[in-house]
């Protein structure tokens, strides 16, 4: 706690699993999240499943609801692993961390210079709110 009483934002490094926000991100990506930032309509954000709380995941946050509740979506519309579409608004206690960048790992085949450049021009990217992507997955 800061001495205004308020918790510390404190940053942390998680792992995707699953396809359910591709092509955001990939399986294996790396998010560096912000625990207690507030959250804007296109924020990708990590919130503890409704229904299993001990699971956590990834999801866009798309609207705010009344009430504080998120509807949530995943960027793939072809995968079907559960978002608000599902398991309906999520109480904004269960919202937890923004996204604030992603980065994928490198893999070991990346030998050649011209790979580890790839890599490099692609591996780090800031992700702010993105408001075109919640519209859209609103629409849909």
């Amino acid at each position: 706690m800061t001495e205004s009483g308020r918790p510390r934002k404190r940053f942390e490094v998680l792992e995707v699993a699953g396809p359910s926000m591709v092509p955001t991100l990939l399986h294996g990506d790396r998010l560096l999240v912000r625990y207690g930032a507030a959250v804007r309509p296109g924020d990708v954000v990590v919130l503890r499943h409704p229904f299993q709380q001990d699971l956590l995941v990834v999801k866009r946050a798309v609207e705010r609801r009344p009430g504080g509740s998120w509807w949530v979506l995943g960027d793939n519309p072809y995968n079907e692993t559960g978002d608000s579409t599902v398991f309906g608004p999520v109480p904004g206690e269960l919202v937890l961390a923004t996204a604030v960048l992603r980065f994928r790992p490198r893999e070991d085949a990346q030998r050649s210079l011209r790979a580890r450049l790839s890599w490099a021009a692609s591996a780090l990217r800031p992700l702010w709110a993105d408001a075109s992507a919640s519209s859209r997955l609103r629409a849909r």
